[in-house]
């Protein structure tokens, strides 16, 4: 119904707050509208000394398909304009979540694609259904991730396949190459993943803030914060090549004809028999 909330918010344990993406009808796909309103949920829950960890979930068949490529709408907060700004924003969003105070948990099960895997990296934590699909598309026809995370998380040789493929990965699959923490049957991911994040509050949040703190730093002297922020340019980059430019136009005449224009070769996604 066109009346009912975009996202979800409930407090399913004492000191955990549940974020979820409430688009089941577009396969949460992220419009800026449901992307405003997300940030500043997490960031409501950020402030607020009664919560100590945040999870996030997608209502429905799957936790997010990716941006919501019909209607995308204005950007929630302001970045520079220019070339990349898109990549820049994304970006920007992920380390706004990097830097939140307070754990935040992706429950995933279903689709995470593209821009709803961006959306899983950026949390802390990442528990995913065994059937769960992972992956990242839109390389086939437009251009670079504009978040550039996956050699940073799973290693170079397996990002360099899923970005010369698109191909997506299942929830197993992605526990062993390091995408998520683990994996559970579908059934039981919803009890698993509370039951993690009520393990998680018992941890003073000072502490917890100070133990989440120094991963993110080990990462960033590494050169993980920079790397990402630079692959924006490519990602840029990749809007001007004739075979995204001819995508675009294709995607134009719309959106469902395109992306099932870019997956008849490959025989997955919305042609396969996984979707």
């Amino acid at each position: 119904m066109a009346d009912e909330p975009i996202l979800l918010i409930d407090e399913p344990a004492p000191h955990v707050r549940r974020i979820t993406l409430n688009r089941p009808n577009k396969r949460n796909a992220l419009s800026n509208a449901l992307r405003g309103e997300l940030f500043a949920a997490l960031e409501a829950g950020d402030r607020d000394p009664a919560v100590r960890v945040m999870i996030l979930r997608g209502a429905g068949s799957c936790f997010s398909s990716g941006y919501d490529l019909s209607s995308l709408g204005e950007l929630p907060f302001y970045t520079a304009g220019g070339q990349g700004q898109w990549a820049r924003h994304v970006v920007e969003g992920c380390f706004r979540m990097w830097d939140l105070a307070k754990p935040v948990i992706a429950q995933v099960h279903g689709w995470c694609l593209a821009g709803g895997s961006e959306l899983a990296v950026a949390c802390d934590l990442v528990y995913v259904a065994e059937d769960a699909q992972i992956g990242y598309p839109a390389v086939r026809t437009m251009s670079p991730p504009d978040n550039q995370y996956h050699a940073w998380i799973v290693g170079m040789r397996a990002a360099m396949e899923l970005m010369l493929t698109g191909d997506s990965i299942s929830g197993l699959e992605a526990v062993r190459l390091g995408f998520a923490n683990r994996a559970h049957k579908a059934e039981d991911l919803e009890r698993e993943v509370l039951a993690m994040a009520e393990r998680i509050a018992k941890v003073d949040p000072e502490l917890a803030q100070l133990n989440k703190r120094l991963v993110h730093r080990q990462m960033e002297a590494m050169g993980m914060r920079a790397g990402i922020r630079a692959g924006t340019d490519l990602h840029a980059l990749g809007w001007h090549t004739p075979a995204s430019r001819a995508y675009m136009a294709e995607l134009r005449k719309g959106v469902t004809q395109a992306l099932t224009q870019r997956d008849q070769a490959f025989g997955d996604y919305r042609t396969g028999d996984k979707g």
